[in-house]
């Protein structure tokens, strides 16, 4: 009886909702991390969150930069998460609800409009606004004429701008004290910036983490630790964590940090 030899290679997985240019992103982090690591590296882009999820449980990949949600529910699971990202000094994001700069739609005026979300385990892009709307007595479900689940970001966005949807949602960066409220168009599109309004922002919830398969060797979790934790010490790592992961750097992810997400999911349910 043969047994199956174990990879010599490491697999990464990242979510291909961050449009068009993932890919090529992912080609980006690959380069590096072979160069990292010393060993050859395969970056894939499942098709969804939880197919990315999927993977990472089965041992298929052996890391995964996941978001918030699916790292809560994978770290009930046993899985570890390594690292999260920190962007603008923060560990923790929120989301933007948006509608075209010249629509007439607002909070009050949700009734009969259609939704573009990116995808239903996007925290981003989905849960957090879900979260928010029913809190104000909104329930989604009665309230959008139609809610469209579009695969990423970029393609929500385009939706809305194109007259086929009224609203979406999208992260954002924390509030700031003495710093106007920003959105992460200027990541997404920045082109079109200015062509959005924002209906509100959400609460807050950690950023996306790396989380790595209760299947992957020690040593192999070691030097990917490693490495991501210094890469913005380097120009070549810096620009790999701005492209990839929109971060400034990782830091490590404190045990069941994502424990506080499961209320936004019952929430949105």
């Amino acid at each position: 009886m043969s047994t199956k030899a174990p990879r010599s290679n490491v697999r990464f997985a990242m979510p291909s909702s961050l449009g068009s240019e993932t890919s090529a992103h992912a080609q980006q982090l690959q380069a590096h991390l072979t160069a990292a690591l010393g060993r050859d590296t395969e970056v894939v882009l499942p098709a969804t969150y939880e197919q990315l999820a999927r993977d990472l449980l089965s041992g298929k990949v052996d890391a995964a930069w996941a978001p918030p949600f699916v790292c809560a529910r994978i770290e009930a699971m046993g899985v570890r998460v390594l690292v999260r990202g920190v962007r603008d000094g923060a560990s923790a994001y929120r989301a933007a609800i948006l509608t075209r700069k010249d629509s007439n739609v607002t909070l009050d005026t949700l009734k009969g409009t259609t939704a573009a979300w990116s995808d239903r385990d996007s925290v981003g892009g989905y849960l957090l606004p879900m979260a928010f709307l029913r809190e104000r007595g909104l329930d989604p479900t009665k309230t959008f004429h139609a809610q469209e689940f579009v695969g990423n970001y970029r393609a929500a966005l385009e939706m809305v701008l194109d007259g086929k949807a009224d609203v979406t949602s999208i992260f954002a960066p924390t509030a700031r004290e003495g710093h106007p409220p920003v959105t992460g168009l200027a990541q997404l599109w920045p082109e079109k910036e200015g062509s959005f309004r924002v209906l509100g922002f959400t609460e807050e919830a950690p950023n996306d983490g790396v989380a790595v398969s209760m299947g992957a060797a020690s040593a192999t979790v070691t030097e990917l630790e490693k490495t991501l934790l210094s890469m913005h010490l380097t120009q070549a790592g810096a620009m790999v964590l701005k492209d990839c992961f929109h971060a400034d750097r990782f830091e490590l992810a404190p045990r069941m940090g994502y424990r506080a997400l499961y209320r936004v999911a019952l929430a949105s349910l």
